[in-house]
């Protein structure tokens, strides 16, 4: 609602820079757009939002995903330098024992059967010639033997080395260059009470970066509103300056002419002079005066130092200050006034707020906490087939749970730390509440004394007038002197300015009750 205002009194307030005429609307209007710090503000409420959402995502699972590939200048070897000679010469070492076996069986072989052919030839089974004869056979027998086994033993021994060889290979583990692959889930469960103390952190941020623009935007018209009748009331003290100026200048040349008729005296007239040198210096004070409020007031809306602007209430007419009649409040009506109005307020309990929920995010750190982890990992090469050349994995789902034990009182203190800031938040909570009191109660005060002031103003204007059209008859009657008339001068210039300090200062406690009750 407040943006739809500020929108639609910009409409008019483009139109008013155009016409280079300025209303207090329009001021207000372009303060507001154009302030860096309420720029700065809108841009701490958005941080405040963007972390909100952060702070939501804390409920939900969260993903991540690793790759990497990393180049090794030596790869791992599951056989020492041993074993691979071992399988790989394990033909020839085999074939070396089974020929020195060989020899040994043929000579076994030799000497088993002359013996049973020895034992023969005694229990008369065989004649000696006959006996003879087999064991020259079994002889040629085992030499046959013994020749086949060595012309089977090259090529049996390559096929077994050939055999080593290949277990060496499968032992080979390629891990020069190696690339893994992994995402893992993790679903927080429990965790004591944390996440939900750190959303509700972040909504009371958020809370609070809005409360900030709301309350940079009341310093905002507060100031444009001063600044505004500031100049005003410069402007409507030149024209004073200069009405004055003209009167004194008028009563010089009386004077002067009067001089001349020697009806005055050189001494009349130099007193004369010095009121219209003090009325010009007056005027000089009064246009610089004027001139750094409206520089003044253009930096606050943004405009360019020397642009020529003119204000509404810059006309001939009076400034219109009306004379309210403020009811009395009653002290619990203002002080709800202050909890619904007033940003600086809502601000310190929500940093009450906040300091509360510290101290839960303080205490969930000793509760325990439980959460849902699952992944899968790809390597390459892959170790669940040998030593692959391709991408093989793995999933794996778990749960984790942690709980503190001991910490020897730390979270102890820092809870009972947290509780005292909250102490500390409630207490400054409580005396600005009854310092925003008092101001109301102050403002109130001013605005009646500006209304009294304003009203016995307007009743001197009448009687200043009225002294200085009668010293004025009277001087050109010629009974009344100059120092009377320059009197009757003064009097009216002082209550003039009188009547206009009182309007502005009415236009301005006005401002400064609103501000004060939150009503800007």
């Amino acid at each position: 609602m407040v943006r739809l205002i500020i929108f639609v009194i910009s409409l008019f307030c483009v139109a008013d820079i155009n016409a280079r005429t300025l209303s207090l609307d329009s001021c207000r209007a372009m303060a507001l757009r154009s302030n860096k710090q309420m720029s700065i503000a809108r841009v701490k409420k958005d941080v405040a939002e963007q972390t909100r959402r952060a702070a939501r995502t804390k409920y939900l699972p969260h993903i991540d995903v690793t790759g990497s590939y990393t180049y090794t200048s030596r790869e791992i070897s599951l056989l020492n330098d041993e074993q691979k000679a071992l399988f790989a010469n394990m033909g020839t070492a085999g074939m070396q024992q089974f020929g020195g076996m060989s020899q040994q069986m043929q000579q076994a072989f030799g000497q088993a059967m002359q013996q049973h052919l020895t034992g023969m030839v005694q229990q008369g089974q065989l004649t000696p010639a006959e006996a003879q004869k087999l064991g020259a056979f079994g002889q040629t027998l085992g030499s046959a033997m013994g020749q086949l086994t060595q012309g089977m033993m090259p090529g049996l021994e390559q096929a077994i080395n050939q055999m080593g060889e290949k277990i060496v290979e499968a032992f080979h583990t390629n891990t020069h260059h190696i690339f893994t692959a992994s995402a893992m889930l993790t679903q927080p469960i429990f965790m004591g009470g944390a996440i939900t103390a750190a959303n509700n952190m972040a909504d009371i941020a958020e809370r609070m970066a809005s409360t900030k623009i709301n309350a940079k935007q009341n310093d905002v018209l507060y100031d444009i509103d001063n600044a505004y009748w500031t100049v005003v009331s410069l402007r409507h003290k030149q024209k004073l300056a200069e009405a004055y100026l003209k009167l004194v200048k008028k009563l010089d040349h009386d004077i002067d002419k009067m001089i001349e008729n020697g009806v005055a005296t050189r001494a009349d007239g130099l007193r004369v002079d010095v009121a219209v040198n003090e009325a010009d210096m007056t005027k000089s004070k009064v246009d610089n005066g004027l001139s750094l409020a409206r520089m003044y007031l253009c930096q606050l809306c943004g405009l360019d130092l020397d642009s020529d602007i003119t204000l509404e209430d810059e006309g001939d007419g009076e400034i219109n200050a009306e004379i309210l009649i403020e009811k009395e409040q009653s002290q619990s009506e203002i002080q709800e006034k202050l909890q619904q109005n007033r940003p600086e307020l809502q601000l310190l309990q929500d940093a009450v707020e906040l300091s509360k929920e510290q101290t839960r995010l303080v205490r969930a750190g000793h509760m325990p906490q439980v959460a849902l982890m699952g992944g899968v990992v790809f390597t390459n090469p892959s170790i669940f087939n040998g030593f692959e050349r391709k991408f093989k994995g793995m999933f794996n789902v778990g749960i984790m749970v942690r709980m503190p034990v001991l910490d020897w009182g730390e979270t102890m203190y820092k809870i009972r730390a947290s509780k005292s800031s909250t102490t500390m938040a409630q207490l400054a909570y409580d005396e600005a509440q009854e310092m925003m009191q008092l101001q109301v109660s102050q403002c109130n005060f001013r605005v009646r004394e500006a209304n009294k002031n304003l009203i016995t103003a307007r009743k001197n204007i009448n009687s200043a007038e009225e002294n200085l059209r009668c010293a004025t008859l009277g001087f050109k009657e010629g009974v009344m002197q100059t120092s009377d008339v320059m009197a009757a001068q003064t009097a009216w210039l002082q209550a003039q300015t009188q009547k206009i300090d009182a309007e502005i200062d009415v236009k301005i406690s006005e401002t400064a009750l609103k501000k004060a009750l939150g009503e800007m």
